[in-house]
């Protein structure tokens, strides 16, 4: 009976670490899924908005999904066409109340990202990041940089400041020199 109860035990105990090993495997931690809605510029200053602003914003758009994808710490979720059209067609993210995180939940993501470039003159510009807990709304992260000068390298290294000093610290983000 003793060895019954023995072997009962032991089978008991291997069932647990058994089970167990499988517990720890599903408790790794997960890697966030970002629905990024793209930068907006905010233009405050007197001159109107240039195609190469316009140019610089998507090049901004491609660096942050670069850096957050290299990161491995976040997976980028892409915007379907259907869900670009509705924020097309209200007011852009960031001032609408809270929709981020509406498009963001339809999407299957887990945090919503989206950041601006204030213009206030030519020589005087902020990059602005933000992102927001979908499932509790409360905002995560939000970070500014002051730039000064309206040039790629400026907009370029402005970001790099701000995810290397900020949301990704440990991350080698720099990135390559300008020519020249």
């Amino acid at each position: 009976m003793a060895v019954r109860t023995t072997f009962a035990c032991a089978l008991a105990l291997l069932t647990v670490f058994a089970s167990g090993s499988g517990a720890c495997a599903e408790t790794a931690p997960k890697i966030p899924r970002v629905a990024f809605f793209g930068f907006h510029l905010i233009n405050t200053s007197l001159e109107p908005v240039s195609a190469i602003e316009d140019e610089r914003i998507s090049n901004l758009d491609r660096q942050l999904r670069e850096r957050l994808d290299q990161s491995g710490r976040f997976a980028i979720v892409e915007v379907t066409p259907a869900v670009r059209s509705d924020i097309e067609a209200g007011p852009w993210i960031g001032n609408c109340n809270g929709c981020e995180t509406g498009f963001a939940k339809a999407l299957g993501s887990d945090l919503a990202v989206w950041g601006t470039v204030q213009k206030v003159s030519n020589l005087i510009l902020n990059i602005n990041l933000y992102m927001r807990d979908v499932e509790t709304g409360r905002m995560t992260f939000v970070h500014s940089v002051d730039i000064r000068g309206n040039t790629d390298v400026s907009w370029r290294r402005g970001l790099d400041y701000l995810l290397q000093h900020y949301l990704l610290p440990e991350s080698p983000l720099t990135s390559a020199p300008a020519p020249g």
